[in-house]
């Protein structure tokens, strides 16, 4: 009997797996299909201050090995969040879920953390200073270590629970930023976000996506993610969650001994809505192939 049980910033979870933020909703969609009760978790929609209607159509453009999307956080806001999607979600899901955070100030995401942070069933604020898809806000955080540091300490000035600053890939110095962000307070990472990507159509000549530039996700930015979660998890002394082409039970077992102590899944639910239920179901049969019988027992194994 293997034990898959994990735990995130004093939480404990039945397994690692984390559907991302951003592709599975708010997660009652899903719950229509399987028991979402069987993840240890997921992070759900992205969510503002206010409502956003998102970036104009077309979104979404297909690449080898994954996709681009440019949705620019669609959501309704703060506080139809609280009022509407939680109550449905607390029908369909029994465990604490993981608030993924962005804002366009280092005001917005205080005030949209201190909102989430009284909600019963939320375990974690996920702050996302990531986002590659919004202009004015979102990215420009992630980029330089003392922009995301003040927004860690603004946010964790007025929170409880766990906080877990999302960070960008598209950055000469990811480690740097990280630092950066436990020193102000973090009490875990979570990486890597979309990378900057486009395509461009043949016949016009334009690109593809209205928005120019999307963030580019899916199995072809997989070796990028582990690395990136190896060298943060070397360099800090809090809890990695790592994603980025996560799209098998093998590449949660990788992320795990890159250092990280539960894995996102995010582009594979867009593709396959059982997913993550399918990665689950599949890795006690993995840790078996491979020796393992704690999952624990491998975080950092590659150090």
């Amino acid at each position: 009997m293997v034990n898959t049980r994990v735990t995130l910033c004093g939480i404990t979870l039945d397994n690692p797996v984390i559907p991302a933020s951003g592709t599975f909703g708010f997660g009652y969609e899903f719950a229509e299909l399987y028991d979402i009760n069987l993840l240890g978790t997921f992070s759900f929609k992205g969510t503002t201050r206010e409502n956003r209607f998102g970036n104009p159509t077309p979104r979404i453009a297909e690449c080898t090995a994954g996709m681009i999307n440019a949705v620019g956080l669609q959501n309704p806001g703060v506080e139809k969040v609280v009022s509407e999607e939680l109550p449905k979600l607390g029908k369909v899901f029994h465990k604490p879920v993981m608030a993924n955070v962005s804002g366009f100030s280092v005001e917005d995401y205080a005030c949209t953390c201190a909102i989430l942070d009284r909600e019963e069933q939320v375990g974690w604020l996920e702050v996302n200073v990531s986002c590659p898809n919004v202009h004015g806000g979102g990215m420009s955080f992630g980029t330089d270590p003392e922009a995301a540091a003040s927004v860690t300490r603004a946010v964790k000035a007025v929170t409880k629970k766990p906080v877990i600053i999302k960070l960008s890939p598209n950055v000469t110095d990811i480690v740097s930023i990280a630092k950066a962000c436990e020193e102000a307070g973090a009490d875990g990472i979570s990486l890597i976000n979309t990378l900057l990507g486009m395509r461009i159509d043949l016949k016009t000549g334009r690109p593809i996506i209205a928005n120019t530039m999307g963030g580019f996700s899916g199995p072809a930015i997989f070796p990028v993610a582990l690395r990136m979660v190896y060298q943060v998890s070397k360099a800090v002394n809090i809890p990695v969650v790592g994603m980025g082409g996560v799209s098998s039970a093998e590449d949660v077992v990788e992320m795990m001994m890159a250092g990280a102590c539960a894995v996102e899944v995010g582009a594979a639910n867009l593709i396959d809505p059982y997913a993550s239920l399918r990665i689950v179901k599949a890795l006690p049969e993995t840790m078996e192939k491979y020796g393992i019988s704690d999952l624990n027992d491998i975080i950092g194994k590659a150090h």
